[in-house]
C-alpha cells in the first residue's frame, strides 16, 4: 500500500470508530430516556458527558418539581379532607370526580365507587335538579337530606377551571335548631308577658277611668300586685339565664355545702309554710369549688320545685352524698310525678308540663333551664327520675375534681 492508501484507511477507521462511539453514546441516551422512571443519567466524556451532565440536572429539578407537585396536591387533599364543609368536584357534565369526607358524609357519595356518576344521581330531589339545570354560582338552595337523622345542607354550585365545577355543601342543621329555639323564646316571652301585662292595664284603665272607692282601688292593687311580681320574677329568671350563658367560666372559690344546703333547707321550710316535712341528709366531708350563687340557684331551683309539686301533707328528702368518686346532690319528693315522655325536655325553657299549674305554682318555667346550664359549668349533669303519682328524684352529679375538703365535718 502506498502512502496515501494508509492514511486514508486509518482516516476511515478513525471515522468509523467515533462514528460507532457516537451511535453507542446514542443508543445508551436513547435507552436511558426510554425508561419509565429515569435513573441517574449514563456517565460519559467529552461532549457526550456534557449533555449527559445537563440532562441530569433537567431530569433532578423535574423529579424535585413533581415532589413538590405531589407534596401540594397531597396537603391541599388533607386541607380538602378536614374542612367542615362538603367539597365534591365535578366535570363539565356534572359528573362526580372527587369528594372529600364531608360531601360524602352530606351527600352519600364513595369518591372511588361513583367516579363518573352524575350528582344528579346521588340527591334526586326536583328543587336539586332544577337547581342543577340553571348553574347560577350566586344562588344557595337549602336541602333535606334523606337518612336515619333529619338534616338540612345548604348546597352551593361554583365553576372553576374552564366550566368544571364544585359542589359544596355545609350542614345547617345546627343553625335551623337555634333559629327555631330563638323564634320559640321570643313567642314565650311575649307569650308569658301578655297575661299579667293585659290584667295590669285593665286595671290602670279601670283605675284612672272611674271614680272608685278606696277599697275598691286597694282590692285592684292587691290583684295587680301579684301579676307584676311574676313580670319580675320572669325578668330575673331571664337575666339570671343569659348571664349563665355568657359569663366567663365560674371562679373557683370554696363553697361551703353544708351552710348553703342549711340555707336552701330554710327556704324550702319557709316556702312550704308547714304543708311538707322537709329532711336534710349531708354524709362525707367535701366542700365544692365554684361560684356559690350559681351553685345556690340550681339547689334552690330543684328544692323549691319539689315544694311546688308536691301536695300537702308530702315529703321532700335533700340529700348531699360525697366520696372519692364525686358527690351528688338530690331532691327526692312524693308529689305528682312526671310522664316518660315529658322528661328529656324538662330542662328546654318555657317547657312545661301542665301549663296551668305552673303558672298557680308561681313558676316561670325557666327554673330547670338554669339548673342545668348552672351544673354544666360545674362539669356537673343532671340526672332526672319520677314515676306519675309517686314522686321524682333530681340528681346532680359532680366530679371528684370539684371537691375540696370540708371546712365544717359532718358530726357523727
Amino acid at each position: 500500500m502506498t502512502g496515501l492508501e494508509v492514511v486514508l484507511a486509518l482516516a476511515v477507521a478513525g471515522l468509523a470508530y467515533a462514528l460507532a462511539r457516537q451511535l453507542r453514546e446514542f443508543a445508551r441516551l436513547r435507552r436511558w430516556a426510554a425508561r419509565s422512571r429515569l435513573p441517574d443519567a449514563p456517565e460519559a466524556r467529552g461532549a457526550w458527558g456534557e449533555v449527559f451532565n445537563l440532562l441530569e440536572r433537567h431530569r433532578r429539578s423535574a423529579a424535585g418539581e413533581r415532589r413538590r407537585l405531589a407534596r401540594l396536591i397531597v396537603r391541599t387533599r388533607r386541607a380538602a379532607q378536614a374542612l367542615p364543609y362538603g367539597v365534591t368536584t365535578l366535570d363539565p357534565a356534572l359528573r362526580v370526580e372527587w369528594c372529600n369526607a364531608a360531601a360524602r358524609a352530606h351527600l352519600g357519595i364513595d369518591p372511588e365507587r361513583d367516579r363518573g356518576e352524575p350528582i344528579a344521581n346521588f340527591v334526586r330531589q326536583p328543587e336539586f335538579i332544577e337547581y342543577l339545570q340553571r348553574r347560577n354560582p350566586s344562588e344557595l338552595l337549602r336541602l333535606r337530606a334523606a337518612g336515619a337523622e333529619a338534616r338540612t345542607l345548604s348546597v352551593q354550585l361554583v365553576a372553576f377551571d374552564e366550566n368544571a365545577w364544585l359542589l359544596l355543601s355545609h350542614d345547617v342543621t345546627g343553625e335551623e335548631r337555634l333559629e327555631a329555639m330563638r323564634r320559640d323564646f321570643v313567642a314565650n316571652v311575649s307569650h308569658e308577658l301578655r297575661t299579667p301585662l293585659t290584667v295590669l292595664t285593665g286595671f290602670l284603665e279601670t283605675i284612672g277611668e272611674r271614680k272608685l272607692e278606696p277599697q275598691r282601688v286597694r282590692d285592684y292593687l292587691n290583684l295587680m300586685r301579684p301579676q307584676a311580681e311574676r313580670m319580675a320574677r320572669l325578668i330575673e329568671d331571664l337575666l339570671a339565664l343569659s348571664t349563665l350563658e355568657h359569663a366567663p367560666p365560674p371562679p373557683e372559690a370554696r363553697v361551703a355545702v353544708r351552710a348553703l344546703l342549711e340555707r336552701v333547707r330554710a327556704e324550702a321550710e319557709a316556702l312550704s309554710g308547714g304543708r311538707h316535712r322537709i329532711a336534710l341528709e349531708i354524709s362525707g366531708d367535701a366542700d365544692l369549688a365554684g361560684a356559690e350563687s350559681e351553685l345556690a340557684s340550681a339547689f334552690a331551683n330543684l328544692v323549691t320545685n319539689a315544694v311546688r309539686y308536691t301536695p300537702e301533707g308530702g315529703e321532700i328528702r335533700i340529700a348531699w352524698r360525697a366520696a372519692r368518686a364525686g358527690a351528688e346532690f338530690s331532691v327526692e319528693d312524693t308529689g305528682i310525678g312526671i310522664e316518660p315522655e315529658h322528661i328529656p325536655r324538662l330542662t328546654e325553657r318555657f317547657y312545661r308540663v301542665d301549663h296551668g299549674r305552673s303558672r298557680e305554682s308561681g313558676g316561670t318555667g325557666l327554673g330547670l333551664a338554669i339548673v342545668k346550664h348552672a351544673l354544666a359549668r360545674h362539669e356537673a349533669a343532671l340526672a332526672i327520675e319520677s314515676t306519675p303519682g309517686r314522686g321524682s328524684v333530681f340528681r346532680a352529679r359532680f366530679p371528684a375534681a370539684r371537691l375540696l375538703p370540708a371546712t365544717q365535718k359532718v358530726s357523727g
